[in-house]
């Protein structure tokens, strides 16, 4: 995203609304709506990435330097601050195990860092810190433990990413990638603006409302156009997943508008975009997932949660048929480990636990 508007978002998040849900049963026209339940999560401040390793271990993180972690399935959360960077915003986490995790800040040059903890959040080392004035890393997500690829806001015509193979150090792959619009980037809302399925395929998606994809791990990227509008700074496509190789879903809208936002889904790994029905959420979708796990291509679940400032919903059947989730605003990120298994983060260390029992 483009530079300028990074602070824009923050401005955002203390001004939009702040709901606080009481576990409840939601009814929907469909039948029996997802159970939504508070957890506490140990700090206040706000979160803006989830990372489900399975329905016990959970990791998320967010401002302040600040990660929080289950083993009980929320039952129970740890929080941390993450030692010299209290300073910094931690818009994306990668659990691995209860106690391999990765935590990504997103900030101007030298705040823009990557951090692994092998102890369960006891100690954490610092694996790269970028060091050109301009960079600013967005989100990033991982094939396996051990290899994962970075997205960062083009940088004189260039995204400036990264992957590891070893999950230890992490190399430039920005010639890789096509080049850069003037001012593209991407939002580093909830830590889904890159989305990785099976072994060697990923999807980012841009301010400009594109998707850059891969087949091939990382060695050679295509740009698709989206119908998401963008460009302007403020839109653009914020969120995308994909269930199996083909079937995929991307959000966005403008996060200082009023309109609705919207949804695209693509058949064919990427390449056509087609927008869905309109979703029940104005401004921007910061964050979708798929409610089912992303499994390999064995056609997997269409049911798929949105989330933003001003509220959440979810559809059944990848954006025909939409539902609300009433009262659920201020949430910026969500991620399941089963359709049982959801969690929902946000504002005030908010932590919302979902759970679709009869999917």
């Amino acid at each position: 995203m483009v530079l300028k508007q990074k602070v824009v978002l923050r401005g955002l998040a203390r001004a939009c609304a702040v709901s606080i849900l009481a576990g409840a049963q939601l009814a929907s026209a469909q039948g029996s709506g997802p159970t939504l339940t508070p957890q506490n999560s140990g700090t206040t401040n706000r979160l803006q990435a989830v990372s489900p390793v399975n329905s016990d271990v959970v990791w998320a993180s967010g401002l302040g330097g600040t990660f929080v972690v289950t083993t009980d399935g929320g039952e129970t959360w740890k929080a941390g601050v993450v030692p010299g960077a209290e300073s910094l915003q931690f818009r994306d986490v990668q659990g691995v195990s209860r106690r391999v995790a990765y935590l990504l800040s997103s900030g101007v040059g030298t705040d823009s860092r990557i951090y692994k903890t092998v102890d369960g959040g006891e100690t954490w080392t610092m694996q790269f810190q970028a060091s050109d004035p301009n960079s600013f890393y967005d989100c990033f997500a991982f094939w396996t433990p051990k290899r994962g690829i970075v997205q960062g806001d083009g940088v004189n015509g260039k995204f400036p990413d990264l992957r590891t193979t070893d999950g230890v150090t992490w190399e430039d792959i920005s010639n890789n990638l096509p080049p850069a619009f003037a001012n593209e980037g991407s939002f580093a809302a909830s830590g889904t603006c890159v989305a990785t399925q099976g072994a060697r395929n990923a999807w980012i998606a841009t301010s400009d409302a594109r998707i850059l994809a891969t087949r091939d791990g990382g060695e050679t990227w295509n740009a698709y156009n989206t119908p998401l509008v963008g460009g302007t700074g403020t839109a653009g496509a914020f969120t995308v997943a994909f269930r199996d190789s083909r079937n995929g879903i991307v959000g966005g809208g403008d996060f200082l508008g009023t309109g609705p936002a919207a949804t695209a889904i693509s058949g064919d790994g990427g390449k056509t975009w087609t927008l869905t029905n309109t979703p029940p959420v104005t401004g921007a979708i910061f964050g979708l997932s798929y409610v089912s796990r992303v499994g390999e291509d064995d056609g997997g679940d269409a049911a798929v949660l949105i989330t933003g400032p001003a509220g959440a919903a979810w559809t059944p059947d990848e954006g025909n048929t939409w539902f609300t989730l009433p009262g659920v605003t201020g949430y910026w990120a969500v991620a399941f480990a089963s359709p049982e298994d959801g969690w929902l983060v946000g504002t005030g260390g908010r932590i919302l636990k979902i759970s679709f029992s009869d999917r």
